[in-house]
């Protein structure tokens, strides 16, 4: 398909805002020229993405435990045929949850009622069932669907091997009864860009891309903390949820 030059469509922009100066103006137009850019190639990777060939198929149908008792992954998909798992940092071990994993789940509780219309999504954690709806209802979830990942077992083979704390995100699809592993982010910290801060991309956390709106951007020395207060990654965030061993 041919497409027209960005900067022949960030010509046609009619934006103007109160008081602002040719200089603002011209560099803002080169900027949307760039924005063009960036939304086709963000279609475009997630076109590769969607053609990506079935992965593994799941060495077995885990089970985990949902507020109702032991279910098999394989229940999780209900009538969808896609599922995402978001590995949520909140082993037993600790004394409360991430604070990053929970900011992000916030912003996915909002967007879980919508996205479960198209796929299924779930939460796992290795803490038991017990504390995560206790967690759950404190921070006043309602979409997002917690379980427990007692026995480690998908942990081990799908997030970490030693079955640290660690986040993971794993979407997985049905074909013909049988489930097969699709896509996970596999950006790690040794591949991260000088003097950036540490990302994968698409980035799942709205939260940063609000901030990439902003003239201040990112901070790589600020993160969110459960008192919604935030700041730098501070020692009282690290004594109440020591890093996995």
């Amino acid at each position: 398909m041919s497409l027209t030059p960005a900067t022949e469509l960030a010509a046609k922009n009619k934006a103007n805002h109160p008081n602002e100066s040719s200089t603002y103006r011209q560099a803002r137009n080169k900027l949307l020229a760039e924005e063009i850019e960036l939304r086709r190639h963000i279609a475009a990777v997630a076109e590769k993405r969607r053609a990506l060939p079935m992965g593994g198929e799941i060495p077995e149908d885990y089970t985990l435990v949902g507020p109702n008792g032991p279910v098999k992954f394989s229940d999780l998909f209900g009538d969808k045929d896609t599922l995402l798992v978001y590995s949520y940092m909140f082993g037993p071990q600790r004394k409360r949850p991430c604070p990053m994993c929970t900011s992000m789940l916030s912003s996915w509780e909002a967007a879980a009622r919508n996205f479960m219309q198209k796929a299924s999504l779930a939460v796992f954690a290795r803490s038991p069932i017990e504390r995560l709806e206790d967690w759950k209802k404190e921070r006043g979830w309602k979409y997002l669907k917690l379980y427990s990942d007692s026995d480690g077992a998908f942990t081990r083979t799908y997030v970490s091997p030693e079955d640290a704390d660690v986040p993971g995100m794993n979407v997985f699809a049905r074909r013909d009864g049988r489930i097969f592993h699709f896509w996970a982010p596999e950006m790690s910290m040794e591949m991260n860009d000088p003097e950036q801060d540490p990302r994968g991309a698409p980035d799942p956390d709205t939260l940063w891309t609000m901030f990439d709106m902003t003239p201040e951007g990112r901070d790589p020395k600020w993160y969110p903390s459960l008192d919604g207060v935030g700041g730098i990654l501070h020692q009282i965030d690290l004594d109440a949820n020591p890093p996995a061993k």
